[in-house]
């Protein structure tokens, strides 16, 4: 999209995501353990037959990390070690893309084979960090977001800004009878739920799946919470050669390095792809569209556009700039389309970055070349090109 209406970036001043990588890998060496002036972070993977290892592999390369599976690492009196080809390098920092369960198999599950024996003692010890932290998938309980208000309030003396969906706990009987009195104007949710699944609509079930949906509500009242049911905002999506609206919702992205809280001026607009669906999870057949934030800072307006020189690298454009493996399957449905959010406030502390051309403003310095359009940057690496002669 940037290559090929590189103008739209510049008039509509799209705030750049590239800097999240960055701010990922100084969150991670912020967590490492006290004392460890250059910490060794890895990111743990379950392996290629993970529907997200391209992120992991996407994440490790732009930060510089090393992407290691579970028998990559080796534990040993109570400190983390990487294996290489030469010799072992302790491990700092463990960024675990890996469920609880399977993280260690000492500590949970004896058969899991993605894991690293004895790494839970090394957390425990206080010689490597994992982040997230074992455990904290408790914030993904759907009945602690019922208490998110209150904890608000208690702990930050502040009033939320923006309001939750009334949410009923079911495990109080008075809100259990209130609810099962109106299951047609309700979602009803399983609390440990994911991906979409369980999800039962009020207004959509049939009289045989509400009645199956009481009786296991009765049967264990705390396995399951209750939502008025929103209507989500729709968007123009691409579904087979025509543009319909598709429900969609807004995943942000923040991060805290035990200090402050950095929110990537971006995310994520999950696509409901089927017709009337409120289910926008990718698992469940969902699409994606990248969300832009508009920045009020000045921007020049672009110049003409110009195509690349014949063998300029991929290399020389901007991070943010979309490679052509940087998309999964959101492109192969169609689904893959740009929302516009825009900044009421101006955000003097970032540059936007401005492309004249398609590589004009690149990221990466290089030194320009004979039949290069890259303008040139003091320092910087050379091009595939330059360094041929």
């Amino acid at each position: 999209m940037a290559r090929v209406f590189p103008e739209l970036f510049a008039s509509n001043r799209v705030r750049p995501v590239d800097g999240y990588p960055a701010m990922l890998l100084e969150c991670l060496r912020a967590s490492a353990p006290e004392g460890v002036a250059e910490p060794t972070v890895v990111v743990l993977t379950p392996g290629a037959h993970n529907s997200a290892y391209f992120e992991h592999s996407f994440l490790a390369r732009q930060m510089g990390v090393q992407l290691v599976h579970g028998s990559d690492l080796v534990c040993r009196g109570n400190t983390v070690f990487m294996r290489s080809t030469s010799r072992e390098q302790r491990v700092d920092v463990v960024y675990r893309r890996i469920d609880d369960e399977f993280l260690d198999p000492v500590q949970f599950r004896s058969d899991s084979m993605v894991g690293c024996p004895g790494l839970l003692n090394a957390a425990r010890a206080g010689t490597v960090t994992i982040a997230n932290a074992v455990g904290n998938g408790v914030a993904d309980d759907k009945l602690v977001c019922t208490y998110v208000p209150a904890m608000t309030s208690y702990y930050l003396g502040e009033e939320p800004i923006l309001p939750n969906v009334p949410t009923y706990r079911l495990s109080e009987p008075d809100q259990l009878e209130h609810a099962l009195g109106r299951l047609e104007h309700l979602v009803l949710k399983p609390v440990d739920g994911s991906g979409g699944k369980g999800l039962v609509f009020g207004n959509q079930a049939s009289d045989e799946q509400l009645d199956t949906a009481t009786s296991a509500i009765r049967a264990n009242p705390r396995a399951w919470i209750a939502q008025e049911l929103v209507q989500l905002s729709t968007s123009p999506t691409q579904v087979g050669g025509r543009l319909c609206p598709r429900h969609v919702d807004l995943r942000p992205f923040a991060l805290h390095d035990g200090s402050k809280v950095w929110v990537s001026p971006g995310g994520l607009t999950r696509v409901a792809l089927e017709e009337g669906s409120l289910v926008v999870n990718s698992s469940r057949g969902g699409g994606s569209k990248d969300t832009w934030v508009l920045s009020t800072e000045w921007a020049p307006k672009p110049g003409p556009r110009r195509a690349p020189g014949p063998d300029c690298s991929l290399d020389c454009l901007p991070t943010w700039v979309p490679r052509p493996s940087s998309r999964r399957s959101s492109i192969s449905n169609n689904s893959s389309r740009r929302v516009l959010v825009g900044r009421p406030h101006a955000e003097p502390d970032r540059r936007v970055p401005v492309l004249g051309g398609p590589l004009r403003g690149a990221g990466r310095g290089h030194r320009a070349h004979p039949g290069c359009s890259c303008p040139p940057s003091p320092g910087g690496p050379k091009c595939r090109r330059g360094a041929r002669g």
